[in-house]
C-alpha cells in the first residue's frame, strides 16, 4: 500500500503536467502589469512604491494629479529601473492629460485581473465565461469598510439585489459536475459581515449578533427561497469571533435550522483554527444539518502580525508559512473525516495543498463530487484548468465592484503575487522544481528549527510557546537591535485583548465586585500613617450621579503642612538611596497594577465614565510609566566621565531636586498621577501627590499600590481635597521644590506664575513641569484615503467624550475633497453607540460632571450662535452628564469654538482653499499639543512633517493614544514648556545636574585611562 506522500505526490505532479500542456506567466496580463509585477519581486522598495501608488491611484481626480503622485513616488527610483520609470516621469510632464488616462487604464486593467466585474451585469459576463469552462462562482462585493451604518444598509441592500441578479440570470444554469449536485447550488454568495454593521466591537459580540442578524436574516430567507448558496467570508481576527457566534446563532434558529446551504470560512493561518473547527463540528452535529466550511490559508498575515506587534499581543498567525500549510493539511483530515455533516471547499493555489485533498479523500473513501476546490479569479488559470479536467468540482471566488473600494482587495491579491513565500510566485515565476513544490511542509518548519503546530491549537497562544528564531529576529520588539545591551531594551506592557471571551469575562467580574464596594471610605496617607479628618469627599459616578463609588477624607492646610514636613523628613535618605531601590520599587509598583488590572479599570468605568478599552489602555500606561522610568534611572544613574583627560577625572551625574508636589487631572486618572508620581520617585524626591476631586477613589488606589510595593514613610504621601486650597497652599510652600502638573491652562498658568515667586527661606528656584490643553487639528488632503480619515477622525474626536487633551477639535478640509469628507463625516457621527460605558463596546458615555457637563452645553450654544450646527445626536441617556456628540460647519478661524479648548464632545469642520491655508489655520491657535494629516502624498506628508506646530505630529492615524517610550507626549506654546512625558529626557526635569572634577595626578603619575562610568556617589558607601 502506498504512503499519502507518495499519492500526493503522484497527483501534484499530474497537476503540474497538466498546467504545462497549458502554460502561462504568473502575470496572465502582459505589457505593464507584467513587467511592473517583476520590478516589483525583484527590488521591494520599487514594490512599496508601487503598491502606495496603486492604492492612491484611484482617489485622484485630475492627470496632474496622477503626475505629481507620479513624480513622488519613483522620481528617486534607483537599482537599474531609472531608465524605465525615469522614461515614464518624463513623458508625464509633457503630456500628462494623456499619460494620465492611459496610467488609469493601466492600473485599472491591473485591477480588472482581480475583479470579475463593476456590477452585477458586468460580472455576468466572466460569469458565462466560466461556465464554459465548467467553473462555478462564488461572488463577493468588493468594499467592506463601512464608517456609518447608512453605508452598512446600503451594503445590505447592494446584497440582495446582487442575489436577485445572479438568481435571475442563472435560473436555467446546471451544476458542472451533475453528480451530488444538491450539496452545490449554482448561486453561491459570499458576505462580510463587517459590512454590515459599522459599530463591531470584540469586546461585545453580543451587540454586533444583534444589530447584523435582522439585517442578515433577509438576505438568508430569500436565497433559501431562491435555490441559492450564502457564506460567511472570514475578515481580521478581530471579527472572528463575532463571525462564528453569529453564523452559530442564526443557523441555530427555527427557521434556518434545517437549511444546509450555508457556510464559513476557517483560515488554517490562525493558530486557534483547529479548535474553531472542532467547535463548528460539534455544533453541525448538535444541529443536525448540513453546513460548508471553505478552508483557506488567510489574506491579512501583515496586517494581524502589525496589529499584534503594535499591541505586544501573542500573535494569532503562524510566523512560518510552512506551519499554516501544516495546519492546513491537519484541518483537511478534520473536514474530510467528519464529511457527513460538514461539505468542504477547499481554498487554495497550492498543489501540494490540493494534491493532499484529493490524496487524503481518495484514503477516506470520499467521491470527488461531495467536496470543491476554490480558487480565486484572476489567478493560476492553469490549475482550475487541470482540476476540471481530472473531474473535480472548481469555483472561482469573483469580486465584484468599483475601483476605489476594491484597493485593499487588489492589494492583498498583489502582495500575494509577489510575497517571497507565495506558491504562484514559487511555480510561475521562479520555476521551482515539483519536487521542491510537493515537499512535506512539516519538514520546512522542522528545517527552520521549530517543530510543526500542536495537533490541537489553543484558544490563545500561551506567553511561554516558543517562537522560531527567525520570527523572534523579526518581532523584536522596539526596534531594539541585537547588540543592545539587555538592561536597555523597554518592552511596553501588552493592551488587554478584548477579542477574547476569557478577558470579557474577567472584565465583567471586576464590574460586579467593584460595583459591590460602592461607598468605601479611603484616609489620607501622611508619613505611612493613615489620616482622616472631619469632611469626606463622595465620589459620584457620572453615568449615574445618584451612585457614589467612595469617600475619600478632605485635606485642609493642616494636613498639608504634615504631608510637606513629612516629605522633606524623608528626603535625606531616600534622595542617597541607591537608584536600583529606587527603581525596583517602580517594578513592583507596575506588577501589583498588572495583578490588579481589570479591577483597576473597573474602577476608572465607575468614577471617570471611561469605556473598557480606555480604562485598559489608561492601566496600561501607568505600568509603562513605572518600567520605562525604571529602566530610564538605570541608564542616568551612574556617573558617566565627561572626557578623557590625563591625570584629571570629571564626573557628570544627577541628584533629586526635593520635595515635590505632584498634581494630577481626572481624565488619565491613573497613568498621568502615576507616571509624574512615579518620574519624582525614581529620581530621588519625596512626593506629595495629590489626584484631581473627581478621582479620588484611583488616587487612593495607586496609594495602595505603592504602599503594598514598599514605599518607605514618608517617601509618597496622598492628600485628596479642593485644589483652590491645598494644591495652591502647596504651590507657594517654601519647602516645595518642584511641581508637576497636568491640567487645563487656567490653573497651569496660575502655577507657573506662582512658583517664579520666591518666597521668605526657600532654599532654591522652584522647577515647574507644566503640561496643559490643546485645540488639535487633523487636516484631510484631497488625496486622503477616506475610510481611514474619516474613522480616525471619529474616533479622535469623540473616544471618551473628547475629554482628552490630545483629542480632535479642529478638522481641516480642503475645499476639493469638502463635500466627499462632509457626506460620509456626518452618519459615521451618527453611529456611534452612546451609552453607560459599563457595557461593552461603548464609545461615548458620559462627561466627568456637572460643571463640564453645563460648559459645554454653554460652548455648543455659542456655537450654534457663530457657525452652523451641521449634525447633534438626538438620543443619548436620560440619566448621567450625556452631551450628544456635536459638529459645526462653517467655522471661521477666529470664532470661540476654533480657539477655545471645549474639551468634551464638539467637533468644528473648517474649509480651506488649500494645503497652505491648513497649515496657516492649524498653527493659528495659542496650543501646540498635537496634531495630524491624513495624505497620500509623499511630498506634502514631509512638508506636514515640516511645518505642522504640534508636540506630537501624527500622519494617517489618530492624533490620541500614545504610547510610553514610543510616542513621548507633551506640547510647547500654551500647551506646555516642553516636557515629554515616556520620553528619554522626562526625568531629567526631576533632576539637577552636577559634575565632581578630580586632580588624579600624583608626583607626575596618572592612570592612563578612566572607565566610561563609576558608581554612584553614595555615603556612607552602599553595601
Amino acid at each position: 500500500m502506498r504512503s499519502l506522500q507518495s499519492e500526493i505526490e503522484q497527483r501534484g505532479r499530474r497537476i503540474f503536467k497538466l498546467v504545462e500542456e497549458h502554460p502561462e506567466p504568473l502575470f496572465s496580463k502582459a505589457g505593464f502589469y507584467q513587467r511592473l509585477m517583476a520590478l516589483s519581486m525583484r527590488d521591494e522598495r520599487f514594490k512599496v512604491q508601487l503598491f502606495r501608488f496603486v492604492d492612491v491611484l484611484p482617489s485622484l481626480r485630475s492627470s496632474s494629479e496622477i503626475v505629481e503622485h507620479l513624480e513622488e513616488y519613483f522620481a528617486d527610483t534607483r537599482d537599474g529601473f531609472a531608465p524605465f520609470i525615469g522614461a515614464g516621469v518624463r513623458l508625464v510632464r509633457i503630456v500628462p492629460w494623456i499619460s494620465g488616462r492611459v496610467l488609469r487604464w493601466n492600473v485599472s486593467g491591473m485591477a480588472r485581473q482581480f475583479i470579475a466585474g463593476k456590477n452585477p451585469d458586468d460580472v455576468m459576463a466572466t460569469l458565462r465565461k466560466r461556465r464554459a469552462q465548467k467553473i462555478g462562482f462564488t461572488v463577493d462585493l468588493l468594499g467592506e469598510a463601512v464608517v456609518s451604518e447608512t453605508e452598512a444598509d446600503e451594503y445590505a441592500a447592494r446584497y440582495l439585489d446582487l442575489l436577485e441578479s445572479l438568481a435571475r440570470e442563472t435560473k436555467n444554469w446546471s451544476d458542472p459536475l451533475g453528480k451530488n449536485s444538491e450539496l452545490f447550488p449554482v448561486v453561491n454568495l459570499s458576505v462580510k459581515i463587517s459590512a454590515l454593521y459599522s459599530q463591531m466591537s470584540p469586546a461585545d459580540p453580543a451587540d454586533a449578533i444583534a444589530h447584523l442578524a435582522p439585517k442578515l436574516r433577509p438576505l438568508l430567507r430569500r436565497a433559501r427561497e431562491l435555490g441559492a448558496f450564502i457564506n460567511f467570508d472570514m475578515e481580521s481576527y478581530a471579527h472572528k469571533n463575532v463571525t462564528l457566534e453569529l453564523f452559530k446563532s442564526v443557523f441555530t434558529e427555527e427557521e434556518f435550522k434545517d437549511w444546509p446551504h450555508a457556510g464559513i470560512v476557517i483560515q488554517a493561518y490562525l493558530r486557534d483554527s483547529e479548535a474553531d473547527l472542532r467547535d463548528l463540528i460539534e455544533w453541525g452535529r448538535a444541529r443536525g444539518t448540513r453546513f460548508a466550511v471553505r478552508l483557506v490559508k488567510g489574506a491579512y498575515w501583515d496586517y494581524e502580525t502589525m496589529i499584534s506587534r503594535q499591541n505586544g499581543w501573542d500573535c494569532p498567525v503562524y510566523f512560518q508559512k510552512p506551519e499554516s500549510d501544516v495546519n492546513f493539511e491537519i484541518l483537511t483530515r478534520l473536514l474530510l473525516e467528519n464529511e457527513t455533516i460538514v461539505t468542504a471547499a477547499f481554498g487554495s493555489h497550492n498543489v501540494r495543498s490540493i494534491a493532499h485533498a484529493q490524496a487524503l479523500a481518495d484514503e477516506l473513501g470520499i467521491d470527488r463530487s461531495r467536496f470543491e476546490f476554490q480558487l480565486l479569479y484572476g489567478m493560476a488559470g492553469p490549475i482550475k484548468r487541470a482540476l476540471v479536467e481530472m473531474g473535480y468540482r472548481v469555483r472561482e471566488y469573483c469580486p465584484v465592484g468599483e475601483l476605489l473600494p476594491g484597493m485593499s482587495y487588489l492589494v492583498r491579491r498583489l502582495l500575494e503575487n509577489t510575497s517571497n513565500e507565495g506558491f504562484l510566485r514559487a511555480k510561475f515565476a521562479e520555476n521551482v522544481s515539483a519536487e521542491e513544490l510537493l515537499r512535506d511542509p512539516a519538514e520546512l518548519v522542522k528545517s527552520d528549527g521549530a517543530g510543526p503546530p500542536e495537533a490541537s491549537a489553543s484558544a490563545k497562544v500561551p506567553a511561554d510557546k516558543p517562537v522560531p528564531a527567525t520570527a523572534q529576529d523579526r518581532y523584536r520588539k522596539n526596534g531594539a537591535s541585537l547588540g543592545t545591551a539587555p538592561g536597555d531594551i523597554y518592552q511596553n506592557s501588552p493592551l488587554v485583548n478584548f477579542v477574547y471571551k476569557d478577558s470579557q469575562d474577567k472584565m465583567q467580574s471586576a464590574l460586579r465586585e467593584v460595583r459591590k464596594r460602592f461607598g468605601e471610605k479611603h484616609p489620607l496617607v501622611i508619613d505611612v500613617e493613615k489620616v482622616w479628618t472631619d469632611n469626606l469627599t463622595p465620589s459620584i459616578n457620572p453615568s449615574e450621579p445618584t451612585e457614589i463609588v467612595g469617600y475619600a477624607a478632605e485635606a485642609g492646610i493642616p494636613e498639608a503642612e504634615r504631608a510637606v514636613k513629612a516629605a522633606r523628613a524623608a528626603f535625606s535618605k531616600w534622595s542617597r538611596t541607591p537608584f536600583e531601590e529606587r527603581a525596583r520599587l517602580l517594578e513592583r509598583a507596575a506588577d501589583i497594577m498588572e495583578r490588579r488590572r481589570y479591577e483597576l479599570s473597573a474602577i476608572e468605568v465607575f468614577e471617570v465614565g471611561k469605556p473598557w478599552n480606555e480604562a485598559d489602555g489608561d492601566i496600561r500606561e501607568a505600568m509603562d510609566f513605572c518600567r520605562f522610568y525604571a529602566q530610564q534611572m538605570r541608564r542616568l544613574g551612574r556617573p558617566r566621565l565627561t572626557q578623557q583627560v590625563p591625570g584629571e577625572e570629571s564626573y557628570y551625574h544627577y541628584w533629586p531636586r526635593g520635595v515635590a508636589l505632584v498634581i494630577a487631572p481626572w481624565n488619565f486618572p491613573i497613568a498621568i498621577l502615576c507616571g509624574m508620581a512615579s518620574a519624582a520617585l525614581v529620581a530621588g524626591n519625596t512626593v506629595i501627590m495629590k489626584p484631581s476631586e473627581q478621582c479620588i477613589i484611583c488616587g487612593a488606589m495607586l496609594m495602595q499600590i505603592f504602599e503594598e510595593a514598599g514605599v518607605p514613610p514618608g517617601v509618597l504621601n496622598f492628600l485628596s481635597g479642593h485644589g483652590s486650597v491645598i494644591g495652591a497652599h502647596l504651590v507657594d510652600h517654601k519647602d516645595v521644590d518642584l511641581i508637576a502638573f497636568t491640567g487645563s491652562r487656567e490653573v497651569g498658568l496660575k502655577i507657573w506664575e506662582s512658583a517664579g515667586i520666591t518666597r521668605p527661606d526657600q532654599r532654591q528656584l522652584k522647577h515647574v513641569i507644566c503640561e496643559m490643553g490643546g485645540k488639535n487639528a487633523m487636516i484631510v488632503d484631497s488625496d486622503a484615503d477616506l475610510d481611514e480619515a474619516i474613522g480616525y477622525s471619529i474616533y479622535s474626536a469623540f473616544g471618551y467624550q473628547g475629554q482628552k487633551c490630545s483629542a480632535l477639535s479642529r478638522l481641516i478640509l480642503l475645499e476639493e475633497n469638502y463635500d466627499r469628507v462632509m457626506e460620509r463625516l456626518i452618519p459615521a457621527a451618527a453611529s456611534l453607540r452612546i451609552g453607560n460605558p459599563e457595557q461593552p463596546g461603548i464609545m461615548v458615555g458620559p462627561v466627568i460632571d456637572e460643571a463640564a457637563y453645563r460648559r459645554i452645553l454653554d460652548y455648543i450654544q455659542v456655537g450654534k450662535s457663530e457657525a452652523t450646527l451641521a449634525y447633534q445626536a438626538k438620543e443619548v441617556p436620560p440619566h448621567g452628564y450625556f452631551i450628544p456628540p456635536t459638529i459645526f460647519t462653517g467655522v471661521n478661524p477666529d470664532m470661540r469654538i476654533a480657539r477655545e479648548e471645549i474639551f468634551g464632545p464638539v467637533l468644528s469642520v473648517l474649509k480651506v482653499r488649500d494645503l497652505d491655508e491648513a497649515l496657516e489655520v492649524a498653527n493659528g491657535t495659542d496650543y501646540a499639543l498635537t496634531g495630524g494629516f491624513f495624505s497620500r502624498s509623499p511630498a506634502n506628508i514631509e512638508r506636514v512633517k515640516a511645518q505642522l506646530e504640534a508636540g506630537n505630529v501624527y500622519i494617517n492615524r489618530s492624533c490620541t493614544g500614545a504610547i510610553v517610550g514610543r510616542h513621548p507626549f507633551g506640547g510647547f506654546k500654551m500647551s506646555g514648556g516642553g516636557t515629554k512625558a515616556g520620553g528619554e529626557d522626562y526625568l531629567l526635569h526631576f533632576l539637577v545636574p552636577r559634575v565632581v572634577t578630580e586632580n588624579i595626578t600624583r608626583h607626575g603619575f596618572a592612570p592612563e585611562e578612566m572607565p566610561e562610568y563609576r558608581e554612584e556617589f553614595l555615603w556612607p558607601a552602599a553595601r
